[in-house]
């Protein structure tokens, strides 16, 4: 257990906290700075995983191409696998167990999503979380670099920058040259009006071009100095404590008891659920089944699981369509557009232009466009599997169980195929091909010895292959596949989409705001948990509904705000 130089004990000698803070990860960091900055007001923040600052930051956290933090065993929770679809094998789902949680390892990308999300956060029963409420928070977290005005923060926490024109791949820029002949026009912010359009892609690093994290923008060494703030590291939390039906602390996996007057649970969306129910919160038969003593029966605790479904479309890279920053932020540019289907919202599809696929010697040869589903309606579920904290909840996503999302996923690969396949593309490609982030993908891309000599061997064939590199590819990587079947017959297409869908490291959604006579409602609007006293929730675990963005500004967005609300300011 990793703890400042000061003891728990002397850091609160009245020995009850006035803020247990469970989890530092995006959202725990962020309320552990924020709670901290009332010097009367003792903090404690308890992190299962190791310490990230900035003067410690591993190399492949620090860099700002993030391509091999998340693949680390040590940064994440090793034994956490997830279902994505019905048709899908069980895999690895990468979610981060480090100080400062995904903003450690996750792609960088800060946006924000549309207006209309919060708003429909509101109409779902958050009551207050509508735009005009949220904007005053995403401008406090930022310091946008490049735009001004209304919508953007000058002094935030969070610099945010877009990447210049000079570092962007030829690929990249192929790719939005294409898509503007196409009719998609380039515009200038990501985070600005709500439109469709191409986008260069907005991210979070620091002056030199770094990652910061949480644990680093946040926590940086002014605030951690504080007399007020204790931080726990490598510490499991076993589950809340309670008095009747207020909390009043945590039992730590040691046996250790933390007492504190506020108990606020941030261990993101897998974990938060599964901390809940083993606290005795959640589906009380399901508790039950476990010997797991019931202090609130709340139905929808581990339900509404959303994540925004992926597949992708890549395509060889002849020598000069590779990038010649090979440490450059790979996530360059974005397209957003709309799928037009009934039932669906403007903007709901979104892809990720890759100047490289991967960290690794065959990713390198790669350009890709990474699709997701922006406004997903598919919902899953999180289940407990035990009552042991060292056991993992059980996680299926049940992507594509909503039909609007297979479809748009499907619509997804046949624009990309569309795009790579135009003539204007003809110099910046060789073979298109489908592709997804499958465990197969993802075994070969661990470092190691074996791993590197069959990726480098595939690399060098790659490259001398000529007129045999669609066959090296069909054989190789897509096992059989090509992008000509798949979009010749729409059975074959229907099941590649529904047993390669990946997901994009953003669940969310588990212990949802809403009204409180809703009976799926998880927390309130001020992030306190329906059925109890003194217990709150605080991450993407709160989201009532899916935003049109990767999660992390979103919950960073939350974090400032149920930080606001706990000091009576929101």
């Amino acid at each position: 257990m990793s703890i400042p130089a000061r003891t728990i004990a002397q850091s609160h000698s009245s020995n009850v906290i006035d803020y247990l803070i469970l989890g530092g990860g995006s959202a725990g960091c962020v309320l552990a700075a924020r709670l901290s900055e009332d010097a009367g007001k003792t903090v404690c923040l308890v992190e299962a995983g190791r310490n990230i600052s900035q003067a410690d930051m591993p190399a492949a956290i620090r860099s700002r191409y993030p391509g091999r933090a998340y693949l680390d065993t040590a940064n994440i929770w090793q034994r956490l696998t997830a279902r994505m679809s019905a048709t899908a094998a069980m895999h690895r789902y990468e979610q981060a167990r480090v100080l400062g949680g995904g903003s450690a390892i996750n792609a960088l990308m800060s946006n924000r999503g549309a207006p209309a999300d919060y708003d429909e956060w509101h109409a779902l029963g958050a009551h207050g979380w509508n735009w005009t409420a949220c904007l005053p928070y995403f401008r406090k977290l930022e310091t946008d670099c490049d735009f001004g005005g209304e919508l953007h923060g000058t002094s935030g926490p969070l610099r945010v920058q877009r990447p210049s024109w000079t570092r962007v791949s030829p690929f990249v820029r192929a790719v939005l040259g294409t898509l503007d002949a196409r009719g998609h026009t380039r515009r200038d912010d990501q985070n600005g009006a709500w439109e469709d359009g191409t986008f260069i892609g907005a991210i979070g690093v620091s002056e030199t071009g770094e990652r910061i994290p949480t644990s680093v923008c946040y926590l940086d060494d002014t605030v951690r100095a504080r007399t007020n703030l204790t931080i726990l590291t490598d510490t499991i939390v076993g589950r809340v404590l309670f008095d009747g039906k207020r909390a009043v602390g945590a039992l730590l996996a040691n046996r250790e008891e933390l007492r504190a007057a506020k108990v606020i649970v941030c261990a993101g969306a897998i974990h938060s659920p599964a901390l809940l129910m083993r606290s005795g919160i959640g589906p009380a038969a399901d508790l039950a089944a476990l010997g797991i003593e019931v202090i609130a029966d709340r139905a929808g605790v581990g339900g509404n699981l959303m994540e925004h479904p992926s597949i992708a479309v890549s395509a060889f890279l002849p020598l000069a369509a590779r990038t010649p920053f090979p440490d450059e932020h790979h996530e360059q540019a974005i397209v957003r557009f709309s799928s037009g289907l009934p039932g669906t919202v403007p903007g709901d599809m979104h892809g990720a232009i890759l100047s490289r696929s991967g960290w690794h010697s065959v990713g390198y040869r790669l350009g890709t466009i990474f699709f997701w589903v922006n406004k997903s309606y598919s919902r899953g579920r999180v289940r407990l599997t035990s009552a042991n904290p060292q056991d993992e909840p059980a996680v299926d996503f049940n992507m594509l169980s909503d039909a609007r999302d297979l479809d748009r996923l499907k619509l997804a690969l046949r624009f990309g195929a569309q795009t790579l396949a135009d003539p204007l593309m003809a110099r910046h490609r060789g073979t298109v091909l489908p592709s997804s982030y499958s465990p197969r993908v993802a075994s070969v891309a661990v470092p190691g010895v074996w791993n590197a000599f069959q990726r480098g061997t595939l690399a060098a064939l790659l490259d001398i292959a000529g007129p045999l590199r669609g066959w090296l590819v069909r054989r190789v990587v897509t096992q059989g596949i090509t992008l000509g079947q798949l979009l010749a017959d729409d059975g074959e297409l229907t099941r590649f989409v529904t047993r390669s869908v990946g997901g994009t490291w953003h669940p969310s959604g588990t212990c949802r705001m809403g009204a409180v006579d809703d009976p799926l409602a998880v927390c309130d609007a001020r992030g306190a948990v329906l059925g109890v006293d003194g217990l709150y929730v605080c991450d993407a675990s709160l989201m009532p509904s899916i935003p049109c963005a990767n999660t992390n500004v979103p919950t960073i967005m939350i974090a400032e705000r149920i930080a606001d609300m706990l000091r009576g300011r929101g």
